[in-house]
């Protein structure tokens, strides 16, 4: 029983001594203006960093020149920019259809509609179809 105590005893002390050189750490208050201001900075730039590089894109930059869009007036128009219209704009980007419209969706489903209406028998448009009933 002793020898375990004197190994316990130690390990302890070899525990104390490898822990007597750490130091601990100093907190500070931070205002929250100065925290909200950094964050705001840092996600405008990040927003207008994904604007310019959706401009520098191949098929972008290739569909504003066959519009007749200067590349460079362009981004010097970008980096004019507020940094609220910078968000706005970045939105639009990550929302905007990728060369989609309203109107091919809707086509595909009055499609779908009527084949399901075909197949459950309640109309006969496709000859192709055969009716459950």
């Amino acid at each position: 029983m002793t020898a375990n105590r004197k190994l316990i005893s130690w390990i302890v002390a070899a525990a104390l001594c490898h822990t007597a050189g750490l130091q601990a750490a100093h907190a500070g208050m931070i205002a929250t203006e100065s925290v909200a201001t950094t964050t705001e900075l840092v996600q405008v730039e990040s927003r207008r960093a994904h604007v310019l590089a959706t401009l520098n894109r191949a098929d972008v930059t290739d569909a504003l020149v066959n519009k007749g869009v200067d590349m460079d007036a362009a981004r010097a128009r970008i980096a004019a920019l507020s940094d609220q219209e910078v968000v706005a704009l970045a939105d639009q980007l990550d929302h905007a259809p990728a060369g989609a419209s309203g109107v091919l969706g809707a086509i595909v489903f009055i499609f779908l509609l009527l084949l399901i209406t075909d197949i459950l028998g309640f109309t006969k448009v496709y000859p192709f179809t055969r009716s459950i009933r």
